[in-house]
């Protein structure tokens, strides 16, 4: 059985294949676009890379999904791909078998797996990226919902006003996520007349990027602005922690490559916000396989439905 997973993000898209030992080692990368250009473009690697008589592909992105059709149903971070039947299409092109799940979920069983929450029952994930989205292991067992769509607590209003994340002003995603953290940037941009280190010299061009490194050179507004990113995300983990009473919260992508800057704010806004003794039970770490997460969520997506993990 040959497992190869495909990796589906607002900003970059992988295909790996896992190796004799079942680690995953990827074998192609391309910037996202349209569906068509995009997937184009991952079934070439697939092609070139061979995938023996009877292929198990995982499939992570971002959702929502119809997780069971196998359709990716018009994700906020991937414009365009509306309705996207990859499940069949893979199964058509290639055969075997195909399985689609949101990236959060993938994630979780990723980091539960391979990373910082092995060992634990009771587990949330957050994404924490291009946008924001939870996967829940509760019980010892991945919790979907009843369409797949289970921990879209990027969704969630934490605020009346604030920047636009998945449709929503003052959601859990405009607040902290990569698209929320430029956009956040400009407005500060904006009201400075660009006056701020982390313009790259036009205003709509900032990004998370661009901030985070103006912050690792010192530049205060930058460093202040990721504060108040922190905040916001101790209001949503304290919800979260309060609600689910988690062993662990594994935090994913701008958590690891921030935190200097965003666990300040974010461990004394929990302080003030979260049940005391939910919050002693529950440790808040960053995800543990870097800029392979990706990789290793789509390949836990094949294991997972083959029964080889998570039984």
């Amino acid at each position: 059985m040959t497992i190869i997973g495909v990796d589906i993000g607002g900003t970059k898209c992988a295909v790996a294949r896992t190796d004799a030992d079942g680690v995953p080692r990827e074998v192609g990368r391309i910037a996202t676009g349209t569906p068509a250009a995009t997937l184009g473009a991952l079934y070439t690697a697939i092609d070139q890379m061979g995938v023996g008589s009877h292929p198990v592909f995982g499939v992570s992105c971002g959702g929502p999904l119809d997780a069971r059709m196998g359709v990716i149903l018009s994700p906020p971070n991937l414009p365009g791909w509306d309705r996207v039947p990859i499940v069949a299409d893979l199964v058509h092109r290639f055969g075997g078998e195909a399985y689609l799940m949101n990236d959060a979920n993938a994630g979780a069983l990723a980091e539960w797996t391979y990373g910082a929450a092995v060992g634990y029952r009771h587990v949330v994930f957050l994404t924490f990226g291009t946008g924001m989205g939870a996967g829940l292991i509760l019980d010892g067992h991945l919790f979907e919902g009843t369409s797949g769509n289970a921990g879209e607590v990027g969704h969630i209003r934490l605020a009346d006003l604030g920047p636009v994340g998945y449709g929503k002003a003052g959601s859990f995603e405009g607040l902290c996520s990569g698209g929320g953290i430029a956009r956040l940037a400009q407005e500060a941009a904006r009201a400075r007349d660009g006056r701020v280190a982390f313009n790259p010299g036009t205003i709509d061009a900032i990004s998370a990027q661009h901030v985070a490194r103006a912050a690792e050179r010192g530049d205060a507004d930058a460093a202040s602005l990721l504060a108040t990113v922190g905040a916001s995300l101790g209001r949503g983990l304290a919800v979260l922690i309060d609600i689910l009473n988690p062993q662990v919260v594994v935090l994913g992508s701008i958590y690891v490559r921030c935190r200097t800057f965003i666990e300040p704010a974010m461990r004394a806004t929990l302080e003030a916000e979260a049940l005391p003794q939910a919050l002693r039970d529950c440790r808040v770490v960053p995800a543990a396989l870097g800029e392979a997460l990706g990789n290793y969520a789509a390949v836990a997506v094949a294991r997972y439905r083959k029964g080889e993990i998570g039984a």
